[in-house]
């Protein structure tokens, strides 16, 4: 018996510390002003493989059935999709809308570290916000998640309109410019002789090819070196990347949001700005996650011109995070909950404790009391837990409990009122 490739279960230390991640990426999500939202696994795949879904790759990799009445279904891929229909088949929905979803999410692809075909996804996204604030505030976000993970982050950002007045400048017509920014992106991977074996297969003439080249060529351009050399002060695109870099010096994440002008990211359907994130030591390469701004999406699935859905979004790789905080020693010992000890067949009494305690919101364990009291004891501390209580004939004759606190080494009789003050700090 095993599992399908690229699918896990998860249980015990590991499950502890992606319940962690979990709770940690749901606070932040609410303290921001986002809302729960839970959407569908199965869905039409006409709607999923729409050409505002995201690219040929992950069509690819969709797993596709079909049910009994014979409709063409599809599992979905990832969230964006379909935070995008909930807007488009609701309305009624006042803007800005901020909603946030943790599912899981399936693609048939290659699996490798940090890459699986049944895997988490942690989404948040913001609907009816046109200027830099939404994407400055998910960069905000994105900073305090990994400050309170303990992860060294840097965020790379670029903007896809920028760059795409850069590609025009150098001759590649507009047709083609997505397909150039997708190779571009590679450019870390495959380097620049990958991406420019790449450009020769496309629609470009040789003197575009050899502009691109003198753009690869330049050590680390800044902003303002492609503005002036490209000559595109003035410009949308340069508009949106001044005003966003405004905005994030001067809320504190010019050290953590580090501008790529050849960041565009795998997607198609992304409009402006667009980021991601890595661990700023290097030693894991895969992101942690990445997102950004695509407006066209939602008013294409409702087929109306008219109104404006500006949107932007930020996604978390679960899996990605777990595999660099496997890689790290960690100290995941609870040192919290009570384990209550039966002892000698008093378990009635040690079920009214643990009643008592877990009314007043302490987590508890009853043992079975089977065991020696020495092994249930070491069992006790090695999981971390901070106190046990043991009722025994002793005890039970003077309507009291034995609290043990395994931090301190000290014990003390105590009644169930007590035992709830003292471990509920």
């Amino acid at each position: 018996m095993q599992n399908i490739k690229g699918t896990y279960d998860y249980f015990g230390r590991e499950q502890a510390i992606r319940q962690n991640v979990r709770t940690t990426l749901q606070e932040l999500f609410e303290l921001y002003g986002f809302e729960s939202m839970d959407t569908t696994l199965l869905n039409e795949l006409e709607l999923l493989t729409s050409k505002y879904a995201g690219g040929d790759e992950i069509l690819r990799e969709m797993y596709q059935l079909a049910d009994q009445g014979g409709r063409r279904l599809g599992l979905r891929y990832d969230l964006t999709i379909l935070f995008a229909k909930v807007i488009a088949m609701n309305p009624g929905i006042e803007f800005p809308y901020r909603r946030y979803e943790i599912g899981k999410v399936f693609r048939d692809g290659p699996v490798k570290k940090g890459r699986l075909r049944e895997f988490l996804q942690c989404d948040a996204d913001v609907v009816g916000i046109a200027g830099p604030q939404a994407e400055a505030e998910l960069m905000q976000l994105a900073a305090e998640v990994f400050r309170r993970l303990e992860i060294p982050v840097v965020l790379k950002w670029n903007n896809r309109r920028f760059l795409g007045e850069i590609l025009g400048a150098v001759g590649v017509p507009p047709e083609e410019q997505l397909s150039v920014m997708l190779t571009l992106d590679k450019l870390a991977k495959i380097g620049s002789g990958g991406v420019l074996a790449e450009l020769t297969d496309k629609q470009l003439t040789a003197e575009t090819v050899r502009l691109i080249s003198e753009l690869l060529e330049l050590d680390n351009p800044g902003f303002g070196q492609l503005v002036e050399r490209y000559q595109l002060d003035g410009q949308p695109g340069a508009l949106e990347v001044l005003a966003l870099q405004q905005l994030i010096d001067a809320i504190g994440l010019g050290a953590v949001c580090v501008f790529d002008p050849f960041l565009s990211r795998g997607l198609s359907f992304y409009t402006g700005t667009v980021y991601e994130i890595f661990d700023a030591s290097g030693s894991y390469t895969s992101s942690l996650g990445g997102g950004g701004r695509y407006d066209a999406i939602i008013g294409k699935l409702v087929r109306r011109d008219d109104i404006e859905y500006p949107t932007v979004g930020i996604s978390f790789g679960m899996e990605s995070i777990m595999a660099l905080l496997g890689e790290r020693p960690a100290d995941t010992a609870d040192r919290s909950g009570v384990l209550i000890i039966p002892i000698g067949g008093y378990l009635p009494e040690a079920l009214v404790a643990a009643a008592a305690l877990r009314s007043a919101g302490i987590r508890t364990g009853v043992d079975t009391g089977s065991r020696k009291l020495k092994k249930t004891l070491a069992a006790a501390s090695a999981k971390g837990i901070r106190y046990v209580i043991m009722v025994g004939e002793c005890e039970a004759a003077e309507g009291k409990l034995r609290l043990k606190d395994m931090t301190l080494g000290s014990e003390s009789l105590v009644t169930v009122e007590e035992a709830v003050r003292l471990t509920a700090g």
